[in-house]
């Protein structure tokens, strides 16, 4: 006990030492904790926003055969407040497909907002949403004919007059979204029927539920709780996947946040061997220190854990509080008392467990030896034989494995493979690999430095100085440099897996979405030359592509869609992927086949193909094969002259085309070009598809990279922290420095240098480690994803960890620089 607290008043008298001992500890506290109270925030308040049930519906009547008569006679049950029926229909207007959605407009049951304008109020009447307006061109006042009614063989009716008299705002908006009360659209649509039917009470009714439910037998009665919380869970599930995501990540930076706490508890007791000794000397037996010095690492614990978790929790309260101010309305937190308290728990046993190693190598070193220098413990260079042979069995483990993976790599196009097993032998090679790194850091440092550090070293005195005080601890710089290389081995991973997917998205977009935008034709109405002339002659388009397409059947496979679009008339067409052959080589007499036709008739390129339309046939020669479906879905490409012989009429079934300019307003104005060049005909516009699945790309790589920026943050804590623990110990050196002649900024540029050089060793080990670990993860996916290596955003991400571990040199540097010579020079 006398030891203990001898311990404990030695932290008392040096609240600093546990802060910086402590901070990385600090720092995973708070990134635990405000995780979870991130994720009580989204429920609350973003899975609200998810439910597409307004907030007072009481009833909800739904899954049956509702008929508007009973929706009409349940809207006038006693009790009802208000009941609103829902209707989904659809239709077109110049082409374009409109979506009706009946709604109440205003009350507590709408879901759309007017913003301009007035709600319809009957029918003929209809609000649109704002990208609706960009999009199809109904404007505020506008007049459009929309075909809505159908006769019950499918054929259309009289279309209806629609005019915009109001811009709504609702909770999603497509482009292409209308709205109009209940009566208006069953008068302009026909309907009889409606999805369902949701119902506000009057204060203080009575026996609601069992008066609809005799109205609307063989329908869903649900209440609107019910119902929110449905949806919420629907949502709730994408919502707690993403959290699982983001609880491995704070996984991986607990395990930095300990890689780092056991270095700092390894530097501070070095120098704290001489307090030790005297300890031993006096009678204190190796089991009391270590047991002391365990107490100590679980009162940092406790301390930085407690600190973090009221950090989190303040931050957590303060931001609804400061997003009111703009606008958004989120929800509070609350204090989540377990989470809390485990967090806090966490926060010890990972200083408990950190500080077990160094404490008791603190305890096993005798008193004579520890009285002759603080430093000697700390710069040892040696790892031990035990330790070699442990890291060197960890790198054979992980060669081994990864060189089973390589082994068993799918070629192209796999049949039934599973990527799961090879995935996880991926990971599990690189975790060998990482901890064969910390065991075998401290011998790597010096020749990584020797490669590395050459441009330092020639730059003067000064720099030659930062590199040996690096060399010198090796142990030091390893315990850090490997933190770093944690992260910037995710990093690295995250990139090139990023680009290399999305490399492949935008082959697999090119082939079903070519072109900005694809006008299409229909088999009684396709598309003149003479409209293919006018897009032509539009400014706002470009790389204007008719084409044509008929059906077709090789051997007993019928079904079969060949087109003549020209392979080169679009650029995006030039990013399609090639199994074999070559796309230039498509001539006349040739073939361009799909995966899908390839596999079920066995031809390959080089072999012959017959075509059989009607009673029109041709035999072509394969020229190239494409991994999947060829552009626009088709099974075979051919020249336009061979479509032709083989029927193909002279109108076209499309006409592919690109916006002349970038952006959303580029994007509008080539649709409105279009729809004035060829009215009557539908337009799709593809560029949606695509930017649709780069944004979802986009967000999932910055999530990542958000994500990995936990551990970076810890392994910069990390290199401050050690910066500021080596200055306290070299505070002697610093004054020889110093009274040699060293300026203050040269000491300083010393030692940001030497955290530079922490960075410069853990950033170049996780380059060498991500790059390869990401191909062979990329390989064992087994989706034909062609390696992508983003080289500019990998120097970035190098020369952004250097500059950012140099930064956590600089205040400790700053501190040293302002000690005199001559009382750095009396420091024992």
């Amino acid at each position: 006990m006398s030891v203990l607290r001898t311990q404990l008043r030695g932290v008392a008298r040096r609240p600093t030492r546990l802060l910086l001992t402590g901070l990385a500890v600090l720092v995973v506290s708070f990134v635990v904790y405000a995780s979870v109270l991130a994720q009580q925030i989204t429920e609350r308040s973003v899975l609200n926003g998810l439910s597409g049930t307004p907030e007072a519906v009481d009833l909800v009547v739904r899954n049956g055969d509702i008929s508007t008569k009973t929706a009409t006679a349940i809207g006038q049950v006693p009790g009802v407040a208000e009941a609103a029926a829902r209707i989904d229909a659809g239709g077109e207007v110049n082409g374009d497909y409109l979506q009706l959605i009946s709604d109440p407009g205003t009350g507590e049951l709408a879901t759309a907002k007017v913003t301009q304008g007035r709600y319809p109020s009957k029918a003929g009447e209809i609000a649109v949403t704002p990208r609706t307006v960009e999009r199809m061109g109904l404007k505020l006042g506008t007049t459009a004919s929309a075909q809505l009614r159908y006769s019950e063989d499918g054929k259309p009716l009289a279309p209806e007059k629609l005019t915009v008299v109001g811009l709504v705002q609702a909770r999603e908006d497509f482009g292409f979204q209308a709205y109009a009360p209940t009566s208006a659209v069953i008068a302009m649509t026909g309907t009889h029927q409606v999805s369902r039917v949701e119902i506000r009470y009057a204060a203080g009714a009575d026996g609601v539920r069992e008066r609809v439910a005799a109205l609307a037998q063989g329908a869903e009665i649900s209440s609107g709780n019910d119902v929110r919380h449905e949806e919420a869970e629907a949502a709730a599930s994408d919502v707690n996947a993403v959290f699982a995501v983001i609880a491995m990540f704070v996984a991986i930076a607990v395990v930095a946040a300990g890689l780092v706490a056991t270095s700092t508890f390894r530097i501070m007791f070095a120098q704290r061997m001489r307090q030790l000794a005297l300890l031993r000397a006096v009678g204190a037996g190796r089991g009391s220190i270590t047991r002391s010095l365990a107490a100590e690492g679980a009162l940092t614990g406790l301390v930085t854990g407690v600190a973090g978790v009221l950090i989190a929790l303040g931050v957590g309260h303060l931001l609804p509080v400061v997003l009111g101010w703009f606008g958004p309305n989120i929800a509070s937190p609350g204090f989540p008392v377990p989470a809390a308290l485990g967090t806090v728990a966490l926060a010890v046993l990972i200083t408990v467990l950190a500080v077990l190693a160094p404490a008791a190598s603190a305890a096993r070193v005798s008193p004579l030896e520890a009285l002759r220098s603080s430093g000697t413990t700390g710069s040892r260079r040696d790892i031990g034989l035990p330790r070699w042979i442990f890291g060197l069995l960890l790198v054979a483990g992980a060669v081994a494995v990864a060189a089973y993976v390589a082994k068993e790599l799918p070629g192209r196009d796999p049949k039934d493979y599973d990527p799961t097993p090879m995935l996880f032998a991926v990971v599990g090679s690189g975790a060998l690999a990482f901890f064969g790194l910390v065991a075998l850091g401290p011998v790597l440092v010096r020749p990584v430095l020797a490669l590395l550090g050459a441009p330092i070293r020639r730059s003067g005195p000064v720099g030659r100085l930062a590199a040996g005080g690096v060399g010198a601890a090796p142990r030091r710089a390893a315990a850090v440099s490997v933190v770093v290389a944690l992260g910037v081995t995710l990093i690295a991973g995250a990139l090139v897996g990023g680009a290399s997917i999305r490399v492949l998205a935008d082959r697999e977009a090119t082939a079903s979405a070519p072109a900005d935008y694809e006008l299409l034709g229909t088999e009684d109405k396709q598309v003149p030359a003479t409209v293919v002339d006018k897009l032509r002659e539009r400014k706002e388009l470009t790389h204007v592509a008719p084409y044509r397409r008929i059906s077709t059947k090789i051997g007993n496979v019928e079904g079969l869609t060949a087109v003549d679009l020209a392979l080169d008339s679009l650029p995006r067409l030039g990013k399609l992927d090639v199994v074999a052959g070559s796309l230039k080589d498509l001539g006349p007499g040739e073939a361009v086949i799909s995966g899908y036709t390839a596999d079920t008739t066995g031809l390959t390129v080089g072999d012959k193909i017959t075509l059989q339309n009607g009673q029109k046939k041709g035999t072509f020669t394969v020229a190239a094969q494409l991994p999947d479906s060829g552009p626009l879905g088709s099974a075979v490409v051919l020249t336009p002259a061979d479509l032709t012989r083989l029927g193909a009429s002279a109108a076209y079934a499309g006409v592919l085309s690109d916006a002349a300019a970038d952006g959303e307003t580029g994007r509008t104005d080539g649709k409105r070009a279009i729809d004035e060049s060829a009215p009557g005909f539908r337009t799709d516009v593809l560029a949606d598809q695509r930017d649709q699945i780069d944004s979802q790309l986009t967000v999932l790589l910055m999530i990542a990279l958000g994500l990995i920026g936990l551990t970076v943050a810890i392994a910069v804590v990390g290199v401050g922290t050690t910066t500021a623990l080596s200055v306290v110990e070299r505070v002697r050196e610093s004054g020889v420095l110093r009274a040699v002649g060293l300026s203050q900024g040269g000491l300083r540029f010393m030692l940001t240098t030497e955290s530079a050089l922490y960075g410069v060793i853990g950033a170049a080990i996780g380059l060498a480690l991500g790059v390869p670990y990401a191909v062979l993860a990329i390989k064992a996916l087994g989706v034909n994803a062609p390696l992508s290596v983003p080289i500019g955003q990998l120097a970035l991400v190098f020369a952004i960890l250097v500059a950012l571990t140099a930064l956590a040199g600089v205040l400790p540097a700053r501190k040293a620089a302002k000690v005199s010579p001559v009382a750095a020079l009396g420091t024992e």
